[in-house]
C-alpha cells in the first residue's frame, strides 16, 4: 500500500477504536467468529444454535477473517491480554480485506483514469462518515462489498471471466440484492458486446453451481440442517416481504436521504463529473440502476446500498481532478480548487459530529464493561442480557471473564 492506503487505514482505525462494539445486526458473524476462535469444533457451544435469528447466515465470511485472525489471536492469548481485544482484530483484519479490495479498484481506475483522479477519490472517502464507518463492521454487506470492489476492479480491467466469478460469490453465498448492482454491469458489457451471451451461461451458471454447492456444504454443517443461507434469506425479504415487518420508508428515501448523508458535500460534485467525461457514465449507471430497483423494497438502511458510493464518488473524484489539472487556467478556476479542498474539510466536520453520535449510540457495550470493572475479580457471577442491551454493543467477545454465566 502506498501512503494515500494508509490514509483510509487511519481513518478506518479511528472508527474502529471510537466504535469498537457492534449492534443486532452484525451480531450473527460477529458471534461466529468468536466461536470459531474458541470454540472451534465444539458446535454444541456455538451461540447461533441457542439464538439463531430471524434467518440463517453464511459461515464462509466469519471463517474467513477467523482464518486471518488466527495468529493475532494466538499473540494476545500468549500475553494474556483481555478477550476483548479479540474483538478489535477480527474487526480490524475485516477492514484492511475491505481497503484491499478498494485498492484493487483503484488501481483499475488509475490506468484508465489517471493518478490525479485516484488521490481524489481517496481523500473523498476518507473524508466521509458511513462507507469508513462500515468497513470493520460484521455486516453480510461488508462481506459482499469486499467481492463487489474486486468486481468493479475485473470490470474496469475487462477480466470477464473473474467478474462473473466474483458476482456469483457475492450474490450466492452473501447479500442477493447485488444481482441487481452486478447484474447491470454485466449488461452493460453484454450492450456493448465485450461480453457473449455464451461466456455470461458458460460461466455464469457453472460458477452459480460451485458457489451453491460450496455454501450448501459448509453451512448445512454448522447449522446441522440441510440450509442455503442466502435462498432463505431472499424468500423472506422478497418473497414474503418479511423485512417491511421492520420498518419502511417512502420509494425516494435512497435518492433524498441516504445518498446525501452518505456522501456529504461531495455530493455536489457528483454532477461535474459525469459532464466532463463521457466515461463516468458507464460506472454510475449501474449505481443508479441498483437504487432505483432496489427502492421497491419497502424496508430500506443505508448499508444496504453500500457497494454504490465507490462509484458515486469516482464521479466526483473526476469533477475535482478536472477542476485541479485546470486551476491555473483562470483566478475563477483557483478559487474553484479552494472550494474543492474546503469541501474535504466539511465532510470531515460532519463524520466527526456523526462518529461522536455513534460513540453514544453502544449503551449495552458500555454498561457491560461497566459492569466487569465493577465486578470483575468474582467468579460466582451470573448476568442478564435483556433485549436492548443484546441489540447495542454486547457481544460473546465482551465476556472477558470466562466464569461468569
Amino acid at each position: 500500500m502506498n501512503i494515500m492506503e494508509w490514509i483510509l487505514v487511519i481513518i478506518a482505525s479511528i472508527h474502529l477504536v471510537v466504535c469498537p462494539f457492534t449492534k443486532v445486526e452484525e451480531s450473527f458473524n460477529l458471534q461466529a467468529m468468536h466461536d470459531l476462535l474458541y470454540h472451534r469444533f465444539n458446535i454444541s457451544q456455538y451461540d447461533h444454535l441457542e439464538f439463531p435469528g430471524v434467518v440463517p447466515r453464511t459461515f464462509l465470511g466469519p471463517i474467513f477473517v477467523t482464518v486471518l485472525s488466527a495468529p493475532f489471536i494466538v499473540i494476545n492469548s500468549v500475553f494474556g491480554a483481555s478477550k476483548f481485544l479479540s474483538q478489535y482484530v477480527v474487526r480490524a483484519v475485516l477492514g484492511t480485506t475491505v481497503i484491499f479490495a478498494f485498492q484493487t479498484y483503484r488501481l483499475a481506475l488509475e490506468k484508465e483514469f489517471g493518478k490525479v483522479m485516484t488521490t481524489w477519490l481517496i481523500l473523498i472517502t476518507a473524508s466521509q462518515f458511513h462507507f469508513m464507518y462500515y468497513l470493520s463492521r460484521p455486516l453480510p454487506n461488508t462481506f459482499a462489498l469486499i467481492l463487489t470492489l474486486l468486481a468493479y476492479g475485473y470490470w474496469i480491467r475487462q477480466k470477464h471471466l473473474h467478474l462473473i466469478v466474483t458476482t456469483a460469490a457475492a450474490v450466492i453465498i452473501f447479500r442477493g440484492e447485488v444481482a441487481i448492482l452486478l447484474g447491470f454491469i454485466l449488461l452493460t458489457e453484454l450492450t456493448a458486446r465485450r461480453l457473449t451471451i455464451k461466456d455470461l451461461l458458460k460461466y455464469g451458471i457453472s460458477s452459480g453451481l460451485v458457489m451453491l454447492a460450496l455454501t450448501v456444504h459448509v453451512d448445512s454443517y454448522f447449522w446441522q440442517r440441510w440450509v442455503w443461507p442466502e435462498g432463505e434469506v431472499l424468500w423472506y425479504n422478497i418473497v414474503l416481504n418479511k423485512s417491511s415487518e421492520w420498518g419502511t420508508s417512502p420509494w425516494l428515501w435512497y435518492f433524498y436521504s441516504a445518498i446525501p448523508r452518505a456522501m456529504s458535500f461531495s455530493l455536489f460534485l457528483l454532477p461535474l463529473g459525469l459532464m466532463v467525461d463521457r466515461r463516468i457514465w458507464v460506472l454510475v449507471f449501474p449505481a443508479l440502476g441498483f437504487i432505483t430497483c432496489y427502492s421497491f423494497l419497502p424496508h430500506k438502511e443505508l448499508r444496504f446500498i453500500m457497494y454504490v458510493f465507490p462509484l458515486l464518488n469516482t464521479a466526483a473524484a473526476r469533477g475535482c481532478a478536472y477542476l485541479w489539472n485546470t486551476r491555473l487556467k483562470s483566478l475563477f478556476r483557483v478559487l474553484l480548487v479552494l472550494c474543492v479542498c474546503f469541501h474535504l474539510v466539511f465532510n470531515l466536520v460532519t463524520s466527526g459530529l456523526l462518529l461522536y453520535i455513534s460513540y453514544h449510540n453502544y449503551p449495552g457495550g458500555f454498561a457491560l464493561a461497566r459492569l466487569h470493572q465493577l465486578e470483575g475479580d468474582r467468579t460466582d457471577v451470573s448476568v442478564h442480557i435483556d433485549v436492548f442491551t443484546a441489540q447495542t454493543g454486547v457481544s460473546r467477545f465482551a465476556q472477558v471473564n470466562p466464569f461468569w454465566k
